[in-house]
């Protein structure tokens, strides 16, 4: 018999199995992140029944069955008789985006000078009965019938495309020293919610406790559901397979705080052994991002460094030395280059940003039209000397198709650099804020393996530094109101009973 589990995965999310250790591993994708509800599983090999997956930690992996194979019922331990095919699916409903508005009537008055401040908080149910928070909606002060913004989510994040699964809704007070109090909760299902406004989408808000007291309790009010519409998002494989190019260029800190090369403690020191910070960083972030782009020629920059003959200080020269034409061929040409550039500059200084992120930037806005998107890279060991300028220089950035990665290396503080990436929040300049958060930090020494195995290490940077870039590229494509070139197939509005396989277009999208 033929046992083939499906797994439900997300549009920007690709895993393998590992063809020499069939099931014994499932491979994370290394530039998107595992997110919940995404579950991995194995299947116990005596019962057949599911068992949860371990994790070593690092989300590279997962081991999913650590048995060779499936033992007969009653017969010899450890013999194998049979195959498990593990079939990666991603399920139409996958690509849904439910948009819905709720508000509420006579809720609990829990303030003693005045009335509430209500807020909901949605429930994912999980397989193993728990909950996991997927939505909180905005505080309304002071009112017992509040009426709450529209918000949308995805419906994999809702329910797990799941449409009878159960979704909890809870109702509290806000209270400024964060101790909310329980007005009470509900429960409904996304099919329940697809039904739109309706008196079936009328909720008791109850409290257990104030039930169990009080016979002649009734509720704490209701929650009413007042808008529900639900459509199909593109993702970022969509936009690979219609054609839209990543254009990727690094930029190089050749300031002196990173000491002479020629000395073993310097970061840009070229052992014969193995690669310095600069070259690891480089070489697990490109050997990935260099398949999204056709031609493999990648602009290579330096700055910070004093120039032949002259000794000028430039904080955007080409590391191959063509003012015309900065490309370089492949990540191996990149590392060429770069080490080319350590035998002829000067390290100096500052450390400036905005050059090179202004140069990308020029490039980017010369084709907007969704056939090509810019990643720059910059790896850096500094203090950043012209924070105003980077800032101003990202949010003209922003509204383009552009994003940044930074990788800092060395034992420096980096408390810039947290606070270009924006993601508690977003950066600003002369009082105009960033249209998209386009930028991703992540210091180097928090992935260097004491163990000395550069390989998972690396790994587990390229996916982290790579993670935000396929919804980056999305929300600059959904701004810009931009289509994939070759749309999917339309999602069926109901649950799929059998959903059909949908293969990669290309094995290069295991990559990110």
């Amino acid at each position: 018999m033929m046992l083939t589990p499906r797994v439900l995965i997300y549009p920007n999310t690709i895993f393998w199995a590992r063809p020499s250790a069939p099931l014994e591993r499932l491979w994370g994708p290394l530039g998107a992140a595992w997110r919940s509800p995404s579950r991995a599983f194995s299947l116990n090999s005596r019962t057949g029944k599911p068992m949860p997956a371990v994790s070593n930690g690092s989300g590279l992996w997962m081991e999913s069955l650590r048995t060779t194979g499936l033992e007969a019922s009653g017969g010899v331990p450890g013999k194998k008789c049979g195959t498990i095919i593990l079939s990666a699916e991603e399920l139409s409903n996958c690509r849904d985006v439910a948009t819905m508005q709720f508000c509420a009537n006579k809720l609990d008055k829990k303030d003693f000078f005045g009335k509430s401040d209500p807020f909901l908080v949605f429930y994912r149910s999980n397989e193993d009965g728990t909950f996991t928070i997927c939505h909180k909606t905005e505080v309304m002060k002071n009112t017992l019938n509040p009426v709450w913004q529209t918000f949308s989510i995805p419906v994999r994040a809702l329910c797990n495309g799941d449409y009878d699964r159960t979704i909890k809704v809870e109702v509290y007070d806000w209270d400024r020293d964060g101790s909310h109090d329980f007005i009470g909760e509900f429960t409904t299902s996304y099919r329940e919610l697809a039904r739109g406004q309706s008196q079936f989408n009328i909720y008791e808000v109850v409290n257990p406790k104030k039930k169990m007291k009080k016979k002649k309790y009734v509720n704490s009010g209701t929650v009413t559901l007042l808008s529900f519409a639900v459509e199909s998002e593109c993702t970022f494989l969509d936009y690979i397979k219609g054609g839209t190019q990543i254009n990727f260029t690094v930029a190089i800190d050749f300031t002196a705080s990173n000491g002479n090369p020629s000395q073993s403690t310097s970061l840009h020191y070229m052992s014969p052994y193995q690669l310095n910070a600069y070259a690891l960083a480089l070489t697990a972030v490109g050997e990935i991002i260099q398949h999204y782009d056709s031609d493999k020629m990648f602009p290579a920059l330096g700055f910070g460094a004093k120039l032949p003959p002259d000794g000028r200080v430039s904080h955007e020269f080409p590391l191959n030395g063509n003012q015309e034409n900065p490309s370089c061929c492949g990540i191996d040409g990149i590392l060429e280059a770069y080490h080319h550039s350590l035998r002829t500059v000067q390290l100096y200084g500052p450390t400036n940003f905005a050059p090179v992120v202004t140069h990308v930037a020029r490039n980017a806005a010369e084709v907007q039209d969704g056939s090509q998107y810019s990643v720059l890279l910059i790896i850096t060991d500094g203090v950043i000397s012209d924070m105003a300028q980077t800032k101003e220089a990202i949010v003209n950035a922003a509204k383009l198709p552009m994003s940044i990665i930074i990788i800092g290396v060395g034992q420096a503080e980096f408390d810039a650099m947290v606070e270009l990436d924006g993601d508690d929040v977003r950066i600003s300049s002369r009082g105009k804020l960033a249209e998209r958060d386009i930028v991703q930090f992540v210091p180097f020494r928090d992935y260097v393996d004491r163990t000395g195995n550069h390989v998972l290490s690396m790994a587990r940077l390229a996916r982290d530094v790579l993670a935000e870039i396929p919804d980056q590229l999305v929300s600059y494509m959904k701004a810009q109101g931009i289509r994939p070139r070759t749309l999917p197939a339309a999602p069926e509005r109901s649950p799929p009973q059998s959903p059909t396989r949908t293969p990669p277009a290309s094995p290069l999208h295991t990559h990110i």
